[in-house]
């Protein structure tokens, strides 16, 4: 059981510090049923969460489900100061107001993932406030400025002459004391945290807390594009709060090569059902776009229910078939700037570009849905439906 608790932690990770301990911790777990502490930090930046964010939720359950005891911090303290991590200038500081307002939203949005009844919400306003000036000069002798300089973002900034403000030198000080107050056992985090989340190690040894978090970090995912990170500022992303359709549309949009990484990372599958689904896709005994289908209705199940997530793929379907649009067209990748002519011979349209060229000339092409006539087109970033006649259809997704 303790080696099936730790395939299942490990999945989808992409380091962990002191695996020797969290093995340790299960052991103790298993043997008289002893819970233990995994914590995870989340700065109300936003009142909504994609499904970016909801890769730590997910990890966060599957150690609920062997024994953990989540410590969902707020950081309603250090959210008045920014994490600079992966920033190249000083972050936008929240007022209260906007702050009180995204955690309702936050923790509303968390625990359609999460078990309620094994979460603890703390915020660290309870501990950082009080800590007080002495506190604070205490905490800042534990790390030289040049030690905080290795940070790849600093570094990047302070050669480029970008300002940095004192205060954030602060930041992962402020998380790491998080972790001394908290006694936390596990702490889990993105890849670009991993300085933050070793200062928690090494500030319980510094305060003498008598034992060191073990680190797990989990890695950034890919947006729709399949190559930024999820983001609302790319327009890449998959909100929790969008209507059904939305999501369920959003997900059926991906890439087959990235739905494996999706089921790896948000499902609640277990690693054998999905190595199983996979192997049956490579066998064609299930086509690529069902198992895409039921990722979509797992997921939207998720965060409505069962009912709505049914409706919004007949939606979605019923849409598709009243445009004459295949639901399982055959996906391309193309190179930014791509001619038309070209995109429709690579895609199988056409069986070159000067019958590409002729085709289009005779109104015989489409754009998701509008003909075209300018036979000198390219195709930037973005998604197309590209149509010849009647029946030939190909999704290009142009990077």
């Amino acid at each position: 059981m303790i080696q099936q608790a730790l395939r299942e932690i490990g999945r989808g990770t992409a380091e962990i510090i002191d695996i020797e301990r969290i093995e340790k911790l299960l052991t103790k777990y298993y043997d008289d049923g002893t819970t233990y502490t995994v914590k995870a930090g989340f700065d109300p930046t936003a009142p909504d969460l994609h499904l970016g964010h909801t890769v730590l939720l997910q990890k966060l359950a599957t150690f609920q489900k062997f024994g953990g005891r989540v410590q969902f911090l707020i950081g309603d303290f250090t959210a008045m100061i920014g994490d600079p991590t992966g920033k190249s200038a000083t972050r936008k500081v929240l007022t209260k107001e906007e702050i009180v307002k995204n955690i309702a939203s936050y923790t509303e949005q968390a625990f359609k993932i999460l078990d309620e009844s094994k979460t603890t919400i703390v915020y660290n306003n309870d501990w950082l406030e009080k800590l007080g000036a002495a506190g604070m000069l205490q905490l800042a002798s534990n790390l030289t400025v040049a030690r905080m300089l290795e940070r790849d973002d600093f570094s990047k900034r302070y050669a480029s002459n970008t300002p940095i403000a004192v205060s954030e030198f602060m930041y992962p000080l402020l998380q790491g004391y998080d972790s001394v107050y908290l006694k936390s056992d596990i702490e889990i985090g993105g890849t670009d945290q991993k300085f933050n989340l070793l200062m928690g190690r090494q500030l319980q040894k510094a305060y003498e807390i008598k034992k060191q978090q073990a680190v797990l970090m989990m890695p950034i995912l890919e947006g729709l594009d399949g190559v930024n990170k999820m983001s609302k500022s790319l327009g890449n992303y998959i909100g929790v709060t969008e209507e059904p359709k939305d999501i369920y549309g959003k997900i059926l949009s991906i890439s087959d090569e990235l739905m494996w990484r999706y089921y790896e990372l948000l499902s609640g599958k277990s690693l054998n059902d999905i190595a199983q689904l996979k192997k049956d896709v490579a066998s064609r005994i299930v086509h690529p776009k069902t198992a895409k289908e039921n990722l979509a209705l797992e997921i939207t199940t998720r965060f409505y229910n069962e009912e709505l997530a049914t409706l919004a793929k007949e939606e979605f379907n019923s849409v598709f078939k009243a445009k004459n649009i295949p639901t399982d067209m055959a996906e391309f990748e193309m190179e930014d700037g791509i001619w038309i002519c070209q995109a429709l011979l690579d895609a199988g349209l056409e069986p070159s570009t000067s019958q590409a060229r002729r085709d289009i000339k005779q109104n015989a092409v489409s754009i998701n849905q509008e003909k075209i006539s300018d036979d000198k087109l390219n195709l930037y970033t973005g998604e197309y439906i590209l149509q010849v006649g009647k029946k030939r259809f190909a999704k290009v997704k142009v990077k």
